[in-house]
């Protein structure tokens, strides 16, 4: 495994992070992300594959399974030396944002109730990095998501902060990384999806904050094993409709006819394109099952040519798949 520091908070963080959705079992309040089964067992041996193989970095957030895809990394990983990031819920219960009074979606009181929430689910241990789960530029002016940060940390619930952005919209938060106010920015980020580069990320290097990439893999799409018969039993089935399934698996066929060989698999090259240069600090990925863990913590030592990471640069396809929560 390699690391490298996230930005201002000097933290040594793992470039393969440990993503807590699938292991929570879905976001309930969220209506198009109904739950699914998610066996507890098999988590727990993807929790301590990755973190035997180098992974110290994982992601989850409070309203993952109502908090416990949180207690699950708490109790399977306690004592060992993690770094934990997890998220407030917005009060409003909408993702994306769209509510431009900060006041009905992260009112102080709330951030504080649910900050204090997930502390006490990873075990009343300082959390590493909290961060909102969706961001409005138009919550700048604020204070209220000031004052709520300055007393999490003056109670020592959390360390540092930052913000997940809103779905395909990485230009709705350029002016809180432009004021550097912030340590950290988590943003959908992938050969297909790769819009922040263009704004987000100069500015976040800039004021040395530091990038989170969800979605690298694409919901899947990207590990290179879906077919345009793969049928799904989780939200996903409105993501990948049969329609845009069949298109998303003829562009990953192409890539891997062109890109894959022996030595490195299609998920491998997804997960080291967002880690070039340009790109992101940690890539944080899914593993539901142990197996995954073996393949994707080696994706940091894939070798890509000049040649090959100019085609994918030219795989960027600006869609947006994600239904409206309503």
């Amino acid at each position: 495994m390699k690391f490298t520091i996230l930005g201002k908070t000097k933290l040594k963080i793992s470039r393969i992070g440990f993503g807590g959705w699938g292991i929570g079992g879905g976001a309930p309040v969220l209506r198009w992300a109904d739950m699914w089964k998610a066996d507890d067992k098999s988590s727990k041996e993807s929790l301590l594959n990755a973190y035997d193989q180098g992974v110290n970095f994982f992601d989850t957030a409070l309203v993952y399974a109502d908090g416990h895809s949180e207690r699950l990394i708490a109790d399977t990983l306690k004592g060992k030396n993690i770094i934990v990031a997890t998220k407030v819920p917005p009060k409003d219960w909408h993702w994306p944002a769209r509510n431009k009074n900060i006041n009905e979606v992260f009112p102080k009181d709330w951030i504080l109730e649910k900050a204090r929430e997930s502390y006490k689910n990873l075990g009343n241990k300082t959390i590493d990095l909290l961060q909102l789960h969706v961001w409005l530029d138009d919550w700048f002016e604020s204070e209220v998501w000031r004052e709520a940060f300055a007393q999490i940390k003056k109670e020592g619930i959390a360390r540092h902060f930052g913000i997940s952005i809103n779905d395909n919209d990485p230009n709705s938060a350029l002016k809180l990384v432009g004021s550097g106010e912030i340590d950290t920015v988590q943003v959908v980020y992938n050969i297909f999806d790769q819009a922040s580069r263009d704004k987000l990320f100069p500015l976040a290097r800039e004021n040395n904050i530091g990038i989170i990439a969800r979605v690298p893999l694409d919901e899947g799409s990207l590990s290179g094993v879906f077919t345009s018969e793969t049928a799904f039993n989780d939200w996903r089935k409105d993501y990948f409709t049969p329609d845009r399934l069949k298109i998303v698996v003829d562009k990953v066929n192409i890539m891997k006819r062109k890109l894959v060989n022996p030595e490195r698999s299609m998920a491998q090259i997804a997960l080291k394109y967002c880690l070039f240069k340009n790109g992101v600090d940690v890539a944080i990925v899914g593993m539901r099952n142990p197996k995954h863990v073996s393949v994707n913590i080696k994706s940091p030592n894939v070798k890509l040519s000049k040649g090959e990471i100019k085609y994918l640069d030219s795989q960027r396809w600006i869609r947006n798949f994600y239904p409206e929560d309503v």
